[in-house]
């Protein structure tokens, strides 16, 4: 039974013999780096490179399901580059916005 899945996942079309397979899997690495950059003070993120990571995440987890045949790995990698970059954005959105207004009524 084992044989038979793993060859049904050797054979598919976006299986290992493919880019389809080696792309979005090598793509994991970008998002265990903004994982990564979870420990990184807020001030340092971008702004740029997280909403690219967003959109790029949203733009091609839609892709991957519209396409034959369907890439659920692409899926996968996609939904988790979307979900670091939101949460790296909502961030630093807070500690540029929160902050602010945080120092402004202390001031008052």
């Amino acid at each position: 039974m084992a044989t038979t899945k793993l060859q049904a996942l050797w054979n598919h079309p976006a299986g290992p013999k493919t880019i389809h397979f080696w792309a979005p899997t090598f793509k994991w690495g970008i998002s265990i780096a903004n994982i990564a950059d979870f420990q990184k003070p807020p001030d340092t993120l971008s702004y740029p490179q997280q909403m690219v990571i967003t959109g790029t995440g949203l733009i091609w987890s839609r892709y991957s399901t519209v396409i034959t045949p369907k890439n659920w790995n692409l899926f996968s990698v996609s939904l988790a580059m979307a979900a670091t970059g939101i949460y790296q954005l909502t961030r630093k959105i807070k500690h540029d916005y929160a902050s602010e207004t945080d120092v402004n009524v202390a001031k008052e």
